[in-house]
């Protein structure tokens, strides 16, 4: 498991006193992030087209997951901009597209839950989103109920509390 690659213990203890700070720890630290990816490389689902990180949290996972999985990506931003090519999700084109959305943590899936409305609105089909940390507050029920299932490499049990 994870933990078998990097050993620093500041890293669960940020997780649970600093939320904040756990998050900037793994995605800002390139043998944390590559050991987590790495990983997470073996849950994407076989008919999965194409990886959408999401902003902010996704797009430093996403990238490398598009680099060890060979599949394409695209960046998905929280809204799209009003200027430039005014799309929400830049890099690959998603319509009619097994689409796997990536986020880092995921507490209700409220983000993964307006995003997915969102692209498939463009046309992009998504049963599954993936994130390292599920705190299982919610999140995979509420995207059941829109047809997500939820794969997550870790889960808030996995932590000593």
């Amino acid at each position: 498991m994870l933990l078998h690659f990097y050993t620093q213990p500041y890293f669960l203890v940020i997780f649970f006193k600093n939320q904040i700070g756990f998050l900037y720890q793994f995605e800002a630290d390139p043998i944390l992030l590559n050991a987590i990816v790495r990983q997470m490389v073996t849950l994407i689902p076989s008919d999965i087209e194409v990886l959408a990180g999401l902003e902010l949290g996704g797009i430093s996972i996403v990238t490398l997951l598009s680099q060890y999985s060979g599949l394409p990506t695209a960046f998905v931003r929280k809204e799209a901009k009003k200027y430039g090519t005014s799309r929400l999700a830049e890099g690959v084109h998603i319509n009619n597209r097994k689409v796997l959305i990536v986020e880092d943590v995921v507490t209700s899936g409220g983000q993964i839950f307006v995003s997915a409305h969102q692209l498939r609105q463009l046309g992009a089909e998504i049963d599954y989103a993936l994130c390292i940390i599920d705190r299982q507050e919610g999140a995979v029920d509420k995207l059941l109920a829109e047809g997500i299932a939820l794969l997550s490499l870790l889960k808030r049990r996995d932590f000593p509390t």
